[in-house]
């Protein structure tokens, strides 16, 4: 099968939690923010606002409100990728459009146009080398972050990306099984999967009991404290957003 660099490097790309003290450039950061606003955006509107993150003391901050994660604060660049209807709100009223206040839809069109770009940046510092992680987290504790941040109306840090030069033990560990295109890709409809489907390839058992595998993840991750947090700060989020919070 044909193939290229940028097909090499997006099945080879995998999250880095470990750095090395090699700092990344001026230069580098600067093309990966350039690739990340070069992305697809709804209309051309960039519905998002990044936060270069270069305070330590935020850093470890972050590293705590974000599900306690030591590494990020050892991020050699730390990016917060917020949907922003503001600006365009803004936009609106100066130019007398008597503005309806934003809604869901509004909320996770933004959310998207922040994700495209954060990919675009993910996939560009692949490509110099550059490792990458994302973290979900930062839709924690939405209050602590927005007075974090100084977010205004209509901003919610969707998520948070932390880069660094990979160490050998990182570059030599194996990336995680992903499914198969015949369990993600169906032609037309969504397909009635069987108890077997399931069993075989909804996640990367390597070997282990589904059963007991996937009760330990489910208490690990679905069921965990953060996890839910992670609702509430959303449903937080997305009630400010459309301007129905009660003060």
């Amino acid at each position: 099968m044909p193939t290229n660099e940028i097909l090499k490097s997006l099945n080879a790309r995998k999250s880095i939690r470990a750095y090395t003290d090699r700092d990344i450039s001026p230069e580098c950061k600067e093309r990966i923010l350039e690739a990340a606003t070069a992305s697809p955006t709804a209309g051309n509107q960039q519905l998002y606002t990044v936060l270069d993150i270069t305070s330590q003391e935020l850093k470890d901050r972050l590293a705590v409100t974000c599900d306690n994660q030591p590494f990020i604060a050892k991020g050699k660049m730390v990016l917060v990728f917020c949907a922003d209807f503001q600006k365009w709100y803004r936009a609106f009223e100066l130019a007398g459009c008597s503005p309806r206040k934003p809604g869901p839809g509004d909320f996770l069109l933004a959310v998207e146009d922040a994700a495209i770009a954060a990919q675009n940046a993910v996939t560009a510092a692949e490509s110099l080398g550059i490792g990458s992680c994302y973290i979900g987290d930062i839709m924690e504790n939405y209050e602590i972050h927005r007075e974090l941040f100084h977010l205004p109306d209509f901003v919610f840090p969707a998520l948070m990306l932390v880069f660094g030069y990979p160490t050998e033990t990182q570059l030599e560990r194996p990336k995680p099984r992903r499914a198969p295109l015949d369990f993600i890709v169906h032609e037309n409809v969504y397909p009635e999967f069987t108890p077997e489907e399931i069993r075989e390839n909804i996640a990367d058992l390597k070997g282990q009991d589904f059963d007991q595998w996937m009760q330990r993840f489910c208490q690990r991750k679905y069921h965990a404290d953060f996890s839910l947090e992670m609702s509430r700060s959303v449903e937080a989020a997305l009630a400010r957003f459309q301007g129905v919070e009660e003060e």
